[in-house]
């Protein structure tokens, strides 16, 4: 699966079943060479230029499925993987969040 196919599906979560958004970008391992996360940017953004600098963070244990359309993850509370600001290295372990 490329990249861009993954960004172009919809981010459902199961627990609530509200749609989250889109994948915008992907935080990888690069020692371990897998992806951590995806990144759901807030909806209130805008192609990136409104909103509060937050995006939705989900570790890659929260996907549940992988389908055609939608990536279906579980959040029992949303708010818990949001993160401030656009941090382009969180640190050396961790990817280049663009």
């Amino acid at each position: 699966m490329k990249i861009s196919d993954f960004q172009s599906k919809d981010v459902i979560n199961i627990v609530d079943g509200k749609k989250l958004g889109q994948i915008s970008d992907l935080e990888l391992d690069l020692r371990q060479g897998r992806i951590e996360s995806i990144v759901v940017p807030n909806q209130s953004k805008f192609f990136g230029f409104l909103g509060g600098g937050t995006d939705v963070v989900i570790p890659w244990r929260n996907i549940v499925k992988i389908g055609m359309d939608v990536v279906l993850v579980k959040l029992d509370d949303a708010r818990a993987y949001r993160v401030e600001g656009d941090n382009e290295f969180q640190d050396d372990q961790r990817s280049y969040r663009s």
